[in-house]
């Protein structure tokens, strides 16, 4: 199958393209860029005029639900809900049922997956077993088995000697760990930010200070072992200068930013919203505008859906007993780029945060496109505006805080692998 893209503006930020160019591919790779390459007939021509041509998104962050929890999300209907959301490529954390502690379920979970032909999913195995955060699990094997890296999901681990050896463990084999900073004695029982808005709903709090302590261990322990550390849906301002000066210091570690946290505050819950309980609770307007200057500065390297899809009666119970999270694999690009709009930040930027820095972070082959690599793309238009509602939305979990919102950005066509798995 040979494809002719025409008329679109290419974005690759990787290879610093960002132009008007016809891309052609042949046999699931991309093979030219601009000119024609010889001998080359097209099966399939695609008008891209006033549209943008990038590579695939990729998803730091996108729980799938499978196995275990069919009846919160199945793996087609999240998978559906990735390529119509332009992402593809995914990570997704551990914290199944049964956790991803043996290479049989990981084996599995990627057969699965690869079989409905969508979006790539790249598992993070579980750190310990049954992330009960006690023994470690057989990183090694469940490498081979095909994860990319290995995490606690939001599961804290309180024995720093186990964490002491995982991370020598990861270390000694080049693995990274993906660690959510939070400890879980402070953050014990909370539904909130610990703050004013918290106190006024009566809503048991989580402080700043949570996430300030457990990061200032895990880079500790970092920095000892020289382990790569990434640290997932970074929150508050304190948490953003740590990462800061931990990276001038040498330390191998990087992190992203759920894209829930640079649009909403701690004020979004004011009306009980259940949609807005989510981990790391929302937090500040102080936190938020540091999380911004973050990525503007390269403190903070991706951005992600941090996609939780929950069946409609989790969300249902009051604020503190509603299942925590968020759908987002649908809302990762226009939440991208209505942050960067407000934040006058140029497209080309925009995109790198979600597609080459969090595959350089995975360390998979996606995010750019590259002559010879596979075409994993998506078409979208900047400047089209759709309305987020449950019957637009592909997911089978349809709470969102921005339901009813219209956002600029619809994606129109995603290939994956040069074949159409998305098309408006």
């Amino acid at each position: 199958m040979k494809i002719h893209i025409q008329h679109g503006r290419v974005i690759d930020p990787k290879n610093n393209i960002d132009s008007q160019l016809d891309v052609f591919i042949a046999a699931g790779k991309i093979v030219a860029l601009g000119e024609v390459p010889p001998d080359f007939v097209a099966n399939q021509t695609i008008d891209a005029a006033n549209q943008i041509v990038c590579p695939g998104l990729v998803d730091l962050s996108a729980r799938l639900r499978e196995p275990g929890e069919e009846y919160k999300a199945r793996l087609v209907s999240e998978l559906q809900a990735a390529v119509a959301g332009g992402v593809t490529s995914l990570a997704c954390p551990p914290d199944t049922d049964p956790v991803l502690d043996e290479p049989g379920l990981v084996e599995m979970l990627k057969h699965r997956a690869k079989q409905q032909g969508l979006a790539h999913v790249y598992p993070l195995g579980a750190l310990t077993r049954q992330l009960e955060g006690k023994a470690l699990s057989e990183m090694s094997e469940l490498h081979t088995a095909g994860c990319v890296g290995f995490s606690q999901a939001n599961v804290a681990i309180t024995d720093t000697q186990v964490l002491w050896r995982a991370m020598e463990y990861a270390a000694t084999f080049g693995f990274t760990l993906f660690l959510h900073a939070e400890e879980p004695f402070l953050a014990k029982n909370g539904v909130a930010h610990d703050g004013e808005v918290a106190t006024r709903l009566g809503l048991k709090g989580i402080p700043s200070a949570a996430e300030a302590l457990a990061l200032a261990s895990i880079l500790r322990i970092a920095q000892e072992t020289g382990a790569k550390i990434h640290i997932g849906c970074l929150s508050t301002a304190e948490g953003v200068a740590m990462i800061r000066q931990a990276k001038a210091q040498g330390l191998k570690v990087t992190c992203d930013v759920s894209a829930n946290h640079l649009h909403l505050t701690e004020h979004d819950i004011a009306y009980f919203d259940a949609n807005c309980h989510l981990k790391p609770p929302l937090r500040t307007q102080r936190d938020k505008d540091a999380l911004t200057v973050g990525l503007k500065d390269g403190t903070i390297d991706a951005i992600c859906s941090d996609h939780t899809p929950v069946d409609d009666d989790a969300k249902l119970a009051p604020f503190a007993e509603a299942e925590i999270g968020a759908t987002g694999l649908e809302l990762l690009l226009p939440l991208t780029l209505k942050w960067a709009t407000q934040e006058k930040v140029n497209l080309a930027h925009a995109m790198h945060l979600i597609t080459q820095a969090p595959a350089h972070i995975l360390g998979v082959p996606a995010g750019d496109l590259s002559i010879n690599n596979d075409a994993d793309m998506c078409i979208f238009d900047a400047n089209e505006y759709w309305k987020i509602c449950p019957s637009s939305l592909k997911s089978q979990g349809k709470n969102t805080p921005f339901t009813g919102l219209e956002l600029a950005g619809r994606v129109k066509l995603t290939l994956v692998r040069g074949q159409v798995v998305y098309q408006v």
